[in-house]
């Protein structure tokens, strides 16, 4: 199957623009022809005033061809115009589209997606590649079909009036585009693709230097101890040594020459001609054509020039569509064609098996267990055995690789993600409100709830106090003008978030992890308010959060090793006792 270019599948996003788009191309293929119009008019001027020299009055249309040039010129420049309306309309309805594509394949995703690509990294990726097609569409695209016009223009005009010294003027494009070609192709291009490797490299390694300046500064460190951006600069730098000196210095000295002194390949041929066209008696219209080429060589320099430019445009847009290209082929969850309804809010794992993608060693390898509704697991462990990727495929975060996870009796693949995501409520260590007011915040988890609703969940989650303190209450947008939350009250406001969902099964990740003592009661107090009557899966490194869990599962590389009340798993000897031991040592430490 031939491989799709960049270009075409840029195309595609243009939706209902791709006829304006074309049509933008074709006016500047003509505007560009246009242009030409003026050297005709003055090879025209020339040869009648020549013709009759030095009886200079004696010569006719003078004026028409003047009023010729002027008028295409004039055209030329409204047609351009015209053709960079419709390319820029186009250019900014497809980058829209790429944007809105983009976001609405990213609502499709696992979520668990989102763990290992950062925000940053996908809207560099979607936004930032997009804003780049748009230089593409309005302006190169445009510029490549008229320089390709003008130059077809050009080659025909060389021949018509003296083929000799049309091919002596086309020789400085040979030899430019030859260079370019040794420049840019075979071996090279593979340095070349290296030197932008690193330049990508050197820029990432340095903007994770500038955040982690605040360590370099305490350990009073210099740039040299930070040894990833060093190697990166010093990459950079002998790439770029061998990109400009070896590779590009001779070509580009050469193509510059060749294009700058397109005049100098018809002296030659002039010399030539002169004595052959002064003998025959047409000494005036070779002066004529001479005159015309020396003014109409400057064209090739420009023409190749507006090539070069249009073509890093290309190279530019092809390297965004690759960006973009990594968002939409993305995996999607699947959805069944009929969602299942669960029956009640039993959450069952059936001989389930996971692995992450690129890993070898299984996160959870056949992992067997049931929690009744309304029934309180906690899921504890030491680092890496399991228990958040357990809690992240009950919703979907990722999908199962064997086995089955079940709500109600149904297997969550068969449970629409709507249906799914209203059966389930979060609460994560590190939750993100947005940057808007309290309310908003809230509201996002039942968009239709009323004010009433959301002070009700607010007050359920401990949450008075902060609203109490806040300028404008429950209207005061977080994120702006100085108005801040500790890492304790955004918990509190996410649990609030959690309490109006009011969904029947909860997954609460680390909900005190961050959270000072004061806040934990508070939190502690919110989570009890929350999980009244729930099914709750809850992952904990603090164990005295799970002491009153109605049981507990204790996972280590994957698998259940115990399981059972916490006064029973203390008795056993085992793995669970041993972390409590160690916990109840690590609270009591002190300096």
């Amino acid at each position: 199957m031939k491989k799709q270019s960049s270009l075409s599948k840029l195309l595609e996003y243009t939706g209902g623009y791709r006829k304006l788009t074309f049509l933008g191309l074709f006016l500047s293929a003509v505007a560009m022809v246009m242009g030409m119009v003026p050297y005709i008019c003055v090879w025209l001027l020339m040869r009648d005033l020549i013709s009759v020299a030095p009886r200079y009055s004696e010569a006719s249309n003078i004026s028409g061809y003047g009023w010729i040039a002027f008028c295409s010129a004039v055209s030329g420049i409204l047609i351009y115009f015209a053709a960079l309306m419709c390319t820029h309309i186009a250019a900014f309805r497809t980058a829209s589209n790429i944007r809105k594509q983009g976001m609405a394949h990213l609502m499709k995703v696992p979520l668990g997606f989102f763990d290992d690509n950062a925000s940053g990294m996908l809207r560099n990726r979607l936004d930032g590649a997009a804003a780049e097609t748009e230089t593409l569409l309005a302006h190169n695209l445009a510029d490549i079909v008229g320089t390709v016009a003008m130059f077809i223009s050009t080659i025909v005009l060389m021949f018509v009036f003296d083929w000799r010294m049309g091919a002596a003027c086309l020789m400085a494009a040979v030899v430019s585009i030859l260079a370019l070609l040794y420049m840019m192709g075979g071996k090279n291009a593979r340095f070349i693709a290296e030197y932008q490797a690193a330049q990508d490299n050197m820029s990432k390694a340095g903007t994770e230097y500038v955040r982690g300046m605040p360590v370099v500064k305490v350990f009073q460190q210099t740039v040299y101890s930070f040894k990833n951006f060093r190697d990166a600069i010093e990459e950079y730098s002998e790439k770029a040594e061998c990109v400009q000196d070896k590779i590009c210095k001779i070509p580009q000295s050469i193509n510059l020459t060749a294009t700058e002194g397109a005049f100098a390949f018809m002296v030659p041929v002039a010399l030539f001609i002169a004595p052959k066209a002064l003998a025959g008696g047409t000494f005036a219209s070779f002066v004529a054509d001479f005159a015309f080429y020396a003014v109409f060589s400057a064209i090739i320099s420009t023409a190749l020039a507006r090539i070069m430019f249009a073509a890093n445009g290309t190279m530019l847009a092809d390297t965004a569509m690759k960006r973009i290209e990594t968002v939409m082929n993305a995996p999607v969850l699947s959805q069944p064609a009929v969602s299942g309804m669960p029956e009640g809010n039993d959450v069952e794992f059936r001989n389930v098996s996971f692995t992450y993608e690129g890993s070898e060693v299984p996160a959870l390898s056949d992992l067997s267990f049931t929690i009744r509704s309304g029934e309180t697991v906690a899921l504890v462990g030491p680092s890496g055995g399991g228990k958040t990727t357990a809690a992240s495929l009950i919703p979907r975060f990722w999908d199962v690789t064997e086995g089955e996870v079940l709500i109600g009796g149904v297997n969550v693949k068969n449970i629409s993600p709507d249906v799914l995501m209203d059966r389930i409520a979060f609460v994560f260590q590190n939750n993100r409100l947005f940057k808007t007011s309290i309310l908003e915040n809230v509201r996002a988890a039942k968009p239709d709830a009323t004010r009433r609703e959301v002070m009700e969940a607010l007050e359920a989650a401990q949450c008075m106090d902060i609203i109490d303190k806040l300028p404008k209450g429950i209207d005061t947008v977080i994120g702006t003008e100085g108005t801040y939350l500790s890492g304790g009250e955004q918990q509190r406001v996410a649990l609030a978030r959690a309490i109006l969902k009011d969904a029947p099964v909860i997954v609460l990740d680390e909900a005190t992890a961050f959270a000072d003592p004061e806040n934990e009661v508070l939190i502690q107090r919110a989570l009890k308010r929350l999980t009244e009557g729930k099914t709750v899966i809850m992952i904990a490194h603090r164990l005295s959060t799970v002491v009153g869990a109605d049981k507990i599962l204790v996972l280590s590389d994957g698998r259940i090793v115990e399981e059972g009340t916490h006064e029973a798993l203390k008795k056993n000897g085992g793995l669970y006792e041993k972390m409590w031991k160690d916990y109840n040592e690590a609270v009591q430490w002190k300096i």
